[in-house]
């Protein structure tokens, strides 16, 4: 979805249908088998390609995804282990990571959106919300 990142959808203020995209469901292949992060791989690296095992977002990945990431991984990996670092190759990489839904803005693009379980939220920001829906409720109680 090309344009600027979508907000939240509870931070959305249309409440109608939405425009986007036909949703098409196909069946899953087999449950994946996550690779093992190569040894050989820069210490960088093997952080992301761990995080992406702790993410939310690894629930909806299949074999070609993980393989896909062992790719990314290695292709990072040889970029920071080179003296002279490659802003093309840097470029691919935060591509093919976005392609992976690594970071928020891409979820949000494809509509997919991680919740935190509710015992972990930020009391500052539990205060916010609820602030704010104060004001939304009198706003349209005039």
């Amino acid at each position: 979805m090309p344009g600027p990142v979508p907000k939240r959808s509870d931070q959305r203020r249309r409440r109608n249908e939405s425009d986007g995209p036909a949703l098409v469901k196909a069946e899953a292949g087999k449950a994946p088998t996550i690779p093992r992060a190569s040894g050989d791989w820069h210490p960088i690296a093997k952080r992301w390609f761990q995080s992406l095992k702790d993410s939310g977002q690894a629930q909806f990945y299949e074999q070609s995804d993980w393989l896909t990431a062992v790719y990314v991984a290695e292709a990072m990996s040889r970029n920071l282990g080179q003296s002279k670092f490659s802003a093309q190759l840097f470029q691919s990489v935060m591509s093919a990571m976005t392609d992976l839904l690594t970071t928020e803005g891409a979820r949000r693009r494809a509509r997919v959106e991680l919740e935190r379980e509710a015992g972990g939220e930020d009391p500052a920001e539990a205060a916010r919300v609820t602030l704010m829906e104060t004001y939304r409720r009198a706003a349209a109680d005039r």
